[in-house]
């Protein structure tokens, strides 16, 4: 069955590319694991005014994640000119400064090379862009914008659909370790008070004791080792954690409570364990919630 709201994961990558007009663009939109909605971006000069845009996208599709986004940018200068410029006022002043050196012999007569390498021959050509130009770019990239964060947004999907099926697969092993502690706790309250007679007869010998005493010795011992507390609170965090997984969503913290929860009680479960059959279905319950711990964290 599935959840009512899609489970997202929190790990991914989406990517969209094309060209706007002479500037060839490719957004990278990447997720990883993070406890609040947390978004970066890498973004060329001059595309600043699209921050506000990335926060917009990412707070739409996303509740949380470590987010980077970024954006490179090509522009194919062919048909629009040198980009640089000499400048024949600069390289007159310089000729006409050293005329007077070489006359003299003092300095040979300056190479090309040589002149362009003065401060202020080359300059940086101006590059005028029609705003129409600028505007459809603009929204070619928002549009590519978009398709990246989407793209992101169906491979946290997919991850979402992949820890559903883990999750379950997670809760019904836990749920079968339960019934096998469940099984061998019974047998855990015969087992004390054979292994309290036992030991009263090795130290004891023939000498005469108080049955009735050493039985509430046993008692108190079983009530000690007494793990229905703690498997029942395992069924009940079960039960909640499948209501969850049916819910769906944004459920991530609760999940990362509950396995908080799981791991409390396995602990405690094995620790009172005084049965070899319980003691290993307490080791079993701890390994599967580990992992389920392990896989809270992977949730949006």
């Amino acid at each position: 069955m599935k959840p009512v709201t899609p489970l997202l994961g929190m790990t991914g990558f989406g990517r969209a590319e094309g060209q706007a007009g002479d500037v060839a663009w490719a957004w990278e939109a990447r997720s990883v694991n993070g406890r609040n909605l947390d978004v970066k971006f890498k973004l060329p000069p001059g595309y600043e005014a699209f921050e506000t845009k990335i926060r917009e996208g990412c707070a739409k599709r996303f509740k949380r994640g470590s987010i980077q986004i970024s954006l490179a940018t090509k522009r194919d200068t062919t048909n629009i000119g040198p980009m640089i410029r000499v400048n024949q006022d600069m390289i007159e002043f310089y000729l006409s400064e050293g005329q007077a050196l070489i006359e003299q012999g003092r300095v040979g007569r300056p190479s090309l090379d040589g002149l362009l390498q003065l401060r202020g021959v080359l300059e940086s050509a101006d590059f005028v862009e029609p705003d129409e130009v600028k505007a459809a770019r603009d929204a070619a990239l928002i549009i590519g914008l978009d398709s990246a964060l989407d793209a992101l947004l169906a491979a946290r999907h997919r991850e979402g659909e992949g820890l559903f099926t883990l999750f379950n697969a997670l809760l019904s092993r836990i749920e079968a370790t339960t019934r096998q502690a469940e099984a061998a706790a019974e047998a855990q309250v015969v087992a004390i008070r054979d292994r309290v007679q036992k030991r009263a007869a090795e130290l004891l010998g023939d000498v005469p004791y108080d049955q009735q005493r050493l039985l509430q010795e046993a008692a108190a011992l079983a009530l000690k080792a007494d793990v229905r507390e703690e498997l029942d609170r395992l069924r009940a965090h079960s039960g909640e954690a499948r209501a969850l997984l049916q819910q769906g969503g944004d459920i991530g913290r609760k999940l990362d409570f509950l396995a908080q929860e799981f791991h409390r009680e396995s602990n405690t479960l094995t620790a009172k364990a005084a049965a070899l059959e319980l003691t290993r279905a307490g080791l079993d319950l701890k390994a599967s919630v580990d992992q389920l711990k392990e896989q809270a964290a992977n949730v949006e």
